[in-house]
């Protein structure tokens, strides 16, 4: 019998990389990620390799079931030099100490984004739909715009084994939230990767795109903009119960602003403007429950006797979760040293 296998890597485009894929047809595969070949692609069609030297490698990394298609695999990859040392594009590769004792919690805001208005469903031609409020977690026609392609999406994210928790309608008209969590950076962020293929790949049929922008419809205009809030444990955290605990990690993030918003999405100072339920791009702050702070400390934790996550609220809609869970065990680890 003959498998299909769709190698995914990121590609080479500055300042937001995109997706990219290609099909595989392979007799008698087994469905193990030890039976996939390194395969090599034209790394000059996709900003990551020169003309005149433009081989690069595709280096599978995980693989998951492909429940659009029949006897398919989706195979999650990053890039290589033809010499096997990780492309400089390869934010998998920035992750240098990939314990599953860090948990990692992604809820992905986008919107969903019609070719033909450019604009997202619900927003009327050469205007806007009404205000900010009814369009968070609604339901009905008149509020809940796209709502069979994030089903779809949904359905697919799950046959496929991710660990998918949840979507919801989010603040804005065609804006939704979808929320995957894992144990492990690299493994966070091959499922959010896969996610975000699927999402493009079921959008497609509905003639639709989807935009990761953090601030599509104009810093100017009073509508929330799309982030990626990572939420984030390890063991001490999880088990010590001990408020200095948290204040140590949040005094550490505090101290690297530039670190982490190095990494946490182009163009992000259009959404972190101290509006909108975010901080200012160029300050620091945490609280419990504070939505409007750099990190939020969840009243869950708190009350769970200073047990659980911290969850911050900076990281765009655009970053390379990779990169952004490199950067939280870093300056964690350094809170707690």
């Amino acid at each position: 019998m003959k498998s299909k296998l769709e190698y995914i890597w990121l590609d080479g485009y500055k300042p937001t990389q995109s997706l990219r894929s290609k099909t595989q047809v392979r007799d008698n595969f087994g469905g193990t990620l030890e039976e996939c070949p390194i395969w090599s692609f034209d790394g000059s069609s996709t900003q990551q390799a020169d003309g005149s030297d433009s081989d690069c490698l595709l280096k599978p990394v995980a693989i998951y079931p492909d429940p659009d298609r029949t006897n398919a695999y989706l195979v999650m990859t990053e890039v290589l030099n033809a010499d096997g040392t990780p492309h400089s594009s390869n934010g998998r590769a920035t992750i240098d100490d990939d314990d599953s004792d860090f948990w990692f919690g992604f809820e992905q805001e986008y919107f969903l984004w019609d070719l033909e208005t450019n604009l997202p469903p619900g927003f009327p031609l050469g205007g806007y739909p009404g205000p900010q409020g009814p369009y968070y977690c609604s339901v009905g026609a008149q509020n809940a715009f796209g709502r069979e392609v994030v089903e779809d999406h949904m359905d697919l994210c799950l046959e496929a084994g991710l660990n998918f928790e949840g979507i919801n309608a989010e603040v804005a008209a065609g804006q939704w939230e979808f929320q995957i969590f894992a144990k492990g950076a690299k493994k966070a962020g091959d499922q959010t990767w896969i996610a975000r293929y699927l999402l493009e790949r079921t959008a497609e049929r509905y003639g639709l795109s989807i935009n990761y922008e953090p601030k599509p419809l104009g810093k100017e205009l009073d509508w929330n903009g799309s982030g990626m809030h990572a939420n984030f444990s390890n063991g001490p955290m999880r088990n010590d119960g001990d408020e200095s605990v948290f204040t140590r990690i949040c005094d550490a993030f505090g101290r690297n602003i530039d670190r982490h918003i190095s990494v946490y999405g182009a163009n992000n100072d259009q959404r972190l403007t101290g509006l909108h339920e975010t901080q200012s791009i160029d300050e620091f702050s945490y609280g419990v429950s504070d939505r409007g702070a750099s990190i939020r400390i969840p009243i869950g934790t708190v009350e769970d006797g200073w047990k659980g996550r911290l969850e911050d609220r900076r990281t765009a809609s655009n970053a390379d979760p990779y990169k952004v869970a490199a950067a939280i065990i870093k300056t964690t680890k350094e809170g707690l040293a």
